[in-house]
């Protein structure tokens, strides 16, 4: 049952973009997906924010700064949205958000990128490198990525739950994220 986040955001473009991109929360989305019983199930937060600088001549000092509210989690079944902020999950109460921080952006083939950054849910941090795509259009650039964590890794799960047999430790997380910039 429990998702992470992060989830999940880098823009990199091409050198007419500006440095600083806003957030559009209503077009874009934070999922993740895990399995519980052997079953799969996905979900989304509903409430998260991203700070993005870049700047195109010097992509090496881009930035990400994402804040999950990790109470936000949401799959649609009662029982495990109820118990997904609870101690022995995401213990929202003491760790109310989770955090992605990066610098530097990487270029590869086409559209393709990686950052690699500082993951933090449950107070545990540890080093991520989060592929993605970027597709620009004028002053709008949608970036899309996914990347499997082991939630374990973060302490989400507890007791019983810890040990992937009820729910998977393997879990996905998918963003899609929508910014603009001024022209």
């Amino acid at each position: 049952m429990k998702a992470f986040l992060i989830p999940a955001f880098l823009l990199a473009a091409s050198p007419a973009l500006a440095a600083t991109w806003t957030v559009q929360p209503d077009a874009s989305t934070l999922g993740f997906s895990g399995t519980q019983t052997g079953a799969p199930f996905s979900g989304e937060f509903k409430q998260w924010s991203a700070t993005i600088s870049y700047d195109p001549a010097h992509p090496e000092a881009a930035h990400v700064h994402i804040v999950v509210n990790t109470g936000s989690a949401h799959t649609g079944d009662k029982q495990r949205d109820e118990a997904m902020p609870g101690t022995d999950w995401f213990s929202a109460a003491a760790f109310p958000q989770a955090v992605f921080d990066a610098t530097g952006f990487t270029p590869g083939p086409a559209n393709h990128f990686t950052t690699t950054g500082t993951l933090t849910i449950r107070g545990i941090s540890h080093k991520v490198t989060l592929p993605f795509t970027l597709d620009v259009a004028g002053t709008q650039a949608t970036a899309e990525g996914e990347i499997n964590l082991n939630r374990g890794d973060y302490g989400v799960g507890q007791g019983n739950w810890a040990s992937g047999d009820w729910v998977g430790l393997p879990v996905g997380v998918k963003f899609v994220l929508v910014a603009n910039t001024a022209p």
